[in-house]
């Protein structure tokens, strides 16, 4: 008996354990089951119907707090934005707005500075977050990106300033001239000076006005809209062309060559005005008697050949300060020497729009005192390409112009070398 008893009672407290056992299991379950995850934070029940689907249709980054500040909802967009981390805002100054308003009931919206997560250099990120509730018991928190506006904007700001600046100097010196040509009108001596010297502000003025308006052109027109092929060696006559009475009274020799026979898919008249730009300034900045040299060759890139056309003077160098800004909109290594020679700070400006929107990229390498190479990288006519490499030598005999001026000559030359 005390043996049955014994296997009895051993048998009970078996099955109560197991019973405990099984209950502390479905309570475990139960709880797993309860706990928040990334995945239901995007889709809790407790939204009020219809919110998901239009958070999800918003350009602006979207996060739902519940009452105890806990993330109901966020949109990818946040996530990416650093705003939600661990299912918490992680930004307390909007913390502090989305508690306020489930206080209150009241909408706010502030313009805060960000730091751009995963970088170590310290930029902000503006952004303006707006703050609403959303039933009685969420909180609806809305983020938009400002970075690209506010930037936009500062660039806008800068060039009507710059283009104020630059307009008035000109317009200034016009009206101080015709001035002295008034007072000066019983010597006719110095009314020629003056005279002269009004048509030198005039041209300067003509030629700003003239570039503003290629820019706006180069910035707002589709280039591949009226794309043509265009032969690189009459893009390389015209640059030449253009500069060469200047070349000619610096006694500057202007030596094209490298691959014949090339073609660029783009808008002839942007490519042109690029090119002239990169020549225009070789002779500008280069002393007396020496060589500006235009080489162009096919080269390979995985997404297909490239024409490059390079431009090398043995002019004065861009210092490495000066190579950071030299495309930027008016900015002038040698402010001094522009006026001189009646730069307005555009041109390269120029060559760097109508060069991204076609495709391809203008590099620079200089140095001080021995000069510089700019380079203009663009995709190749794909109907040309297929043709194979052009036949080396030089330009094509029928691209040079015969009457050329005397300090200026036409010679097969090798490309120039670009240095990293």
């Amino acid at each position: 008996m005390d043996v049955n008893a014994a296997v009895a009672a051993a048998a009970a407290i078996a099955g109560v354990c197991t019973g405990v056992i099984a209950m502390l299991a479905f309570r475990w379950s139960e709880r797993d089951q309860k706990r928040p995850t990334r995945t239901s934070l995007h889709t809790d029940p407790v939204l009020p119907p219809g919110v998901d689907t239009v958070l999800s249709v918003l350009r602006s980054s979207a996060v739902v707090l519940d009452e105890a500040d806990s993330v109901v909802k966020a949109s990818s967009a946040a996530y990416a934005l650093g705003l939600v981390r661990g299912g918490k805002l992680a930004v307390e100054p909007m913390l502090q707005m989305a508690r306020d308003t489930r206080r209150d009931g009241e909408i706010r919206q502030v313009e805060l500075d960000l730091p751009r997560r995963g970088t170590g250099r310290g930029e902000a990120l503006a952004v303006s977050a707006r703050v609403a509730p959303l039933g009685s018991r969420l909180v609806l928190l809305l983020v938009e990106d400002l970075t690209e506006a506010r930037r936009i904007e500062a660039v806008r700001r800068d060039f009507v300033a710059n283009v104020s600046h630059e307009l008035k100097t000109p317009v200034g010196a016009l009206s101080l001239l015709s001035e002295a040509v008034m007072d000066a009108s019983d010597d006719p001596e110095a009314v020629e000076r003056f005279a002269g010297r009004m048509q030198i502000e005039a041209t300067r003025l003509t030629s700003l006005v003239q570039e503003l308006i290629d820019l706006s052109r180069v910035q707002n027109d589709d280039p591949l809209e009226d794309a043509e092929p265009v032969r690189v060696d009459e893009l390389v006559a015209e640059a030449i062309d253009r500069s060469r009475h200047q070349a000619s009274h610096k006694q500057i020799t202007m030596a094209a060559g490298g691959t014949a026979d090339l073609q660029i898919w783009g808008n002839r008249g942007q490519l042109a005005a690029a090119l002239g730009n990169l020549v225009e300034n070789a002779v500008n900045y280069s002393p007396a008697r020496t060589r500006v040299g235009i080489a162009a060759r096919r080269v390979s890139a995985p997404g297909g050949d490239l024409i490059e056309v390079a431009v090398t003077d043995q002019g004065i160098g861009i210092s490495d300060k000066d190579k950071e800004r030299i495309f930027e909109r008016f900015y002038r290594v040698d402010p001094a020497r522009s006026r001189a020679t009646g730069g307005t700070g555009l041109g390269l400006a120029i060559v760097k729009h109508v060069a991204a929107s076609h495709g391809g990229e203008v590099t620079v390498w200089s140095s001080e005192g021995q000069g510089s190479t700019f380079t203009l990288r663009l995709p190749e006519a794909a109907a040309h390409r297929d043709r194979g490499p052009g036949h080396g030598g030089g330009l094509d005999d029928g691209a040079i112009p015969d009457e050329t001026a005397a300090t200026t000559t036409y010679e097969p030359i090798p490309a120039p070398e670009v240095l990293p």
